[in-house]
């Protein structure tokens, strides 16, 4: 399932992993537009909460009584229950200026490790217990784990091809590969199924209502896409199973004739395997290039923003603040809602304060 925030908190955390807002500089008059960002899955909450120490700089906490440094910030600030921003930035999230400019390439990993909160983890517990336990029993743990970080990394790659500012947590991406790797394991496998047909019509019926869901705010449907035809690919290479013939004269009981075969596997799945290794490195190696570049994927795809979030009369995709700023000093309005404050910041280009300081003023 994908979660999506209500309209106070446009702007926050939310898909399937969570998102986070992203701050996106305007070429003109000042402006920053804070948009949803992805969120992807991670590390345990009790480490980030215990770095996070909320009472320490918030008076605003829930629960500090009882929970002492491990209370949640406001719900103004995360209402997934969970740790700043500004936490999770030190845990390994991903933000594309620190991976490709400052050479931090590890976070694409370690982000797929990081939770936003209590909703965040029970969210995503729930996409594993249903996708993740079925393959990794059919398949075993090792492949199943390869495919689920590398279709993690894909679409951490896709989704800083085309978010630029932003911070980004979850595993939304490992869990679409996952179900990529379910449709072309279908595919791949096809001879062994009974009612294939009826298999396949329900695994595209859910993902595609997986993916509609990314259409609405705060869901970055950039990270499920790259995540779904990463795992999509690899599941023709790791999920590949023997034919029938091959298996049955390798345990031929005594006395008993069995069809022979020389090809453990058939001539149709070598294909697709060899063709989708092509892709993978091809697809992996030319998106890198471009993020080592600096190259900003909507630059070239004037339409690909309705990917993530198609704008109704039910919400906007972006909730915007104008600024003026002079050395430390910021003054910002929220657009929405007119409402006007004034800022000293320690480091005036800390986009990820400005974030949270829009997000307070919007709420």
């Amino acid at each position: 399932m994908v979660v999506r925030l209500p309209s106070p908190y446009n702007g926050i955390i939310g898909r399937l992993g969570v998102r986070r807002i992203r701050a996106v500089p305007s070429t003109a008059q000042g402006m920053l537009k804070f948009q949803p960002a992805t969120n992807r899955l991670g590390r345990p909450q009790g480490i980030s909460m215990f770095i996070n120490n909320c009472p320490s700089h918030s008076n605003k906490c829930i629960a500090p009584g009882f929970f002492k440094r491990f209370a949640f910030e406001s719900m103004k600030i995360n209402p997934l229950l969970g740790p700043s921003s500004t936490t999770l930035v030190k845990m390994g999230a991903l933000e594309f200026k620190k991976a490709f400019k400052e050479r931090q390439e590890w976070r694409l990993v370690t982000c797929m490790w990081l939770h936003a909160g209590v909703f965040h983890i029970f969210a995503n517990m729930l996409g594993f217990a249903f996708i993740g336990f079925r393959l990794e029993k059919e398949f075993g743990y090792l492949r199943i784990g390869v495919l689920y970080v590398l279709s993690g990394i894909g679409g951490s790659i896709l989704s800083s091809l085309f978010i630029k500012t932003t911070i980004s947590v979850g595993a939304s991406g490992a869990l679409f590969g996952l179900l990529g790797a379910m449709l072309s394991e279908l595919l791949t496998n096809w001879t062994i199924y009974a009612n294939k047909f009826a298999a396949l019509l329900t695994l595209i019926l859910i993902i595609l209502i997986n993916i509609v869901f990314g259409f609405i705010p705060h869901v970055d449907n950039y990270a499920h896409i790259g995540g779904f035809f990463t795992g999509f690919f690899l599941g023709f290479v790791v999920l590949i199973r023997p034919q029938f013939k091959w298996i049955n004269q390798k345990h031929v009981p005594p006395g008993y004739v069995a069809p022979t075969t020389r090809s453990k596997y058939k001539r149709y799945q070598c294909i697709l395997l060899i063709l989708s290794l092509i892709a993978l490195l091809v697809g992996f190696i030319v998106s890198l290039i471009l993020l080592y570049r600096g190259v900003d994927g909507n630059d070239y795809c004037s339409w690909c923003h309705y990917l993530t979030c198609i704008p109704t009369p039910l919400w906007t995709c972006s909730s915007r603040c104008s600024l003026s700023q002079l050395d430390k000093q910021v003054n910002m309005t929220c657009l929405p809602n007119g409402r006007f404050n004034s800022y000293t910041l320690e480091d005036p280009n800390d986009t990820i304060e400005m974030q949270k300081l829009c997000l307070e003023l919007c709420s």
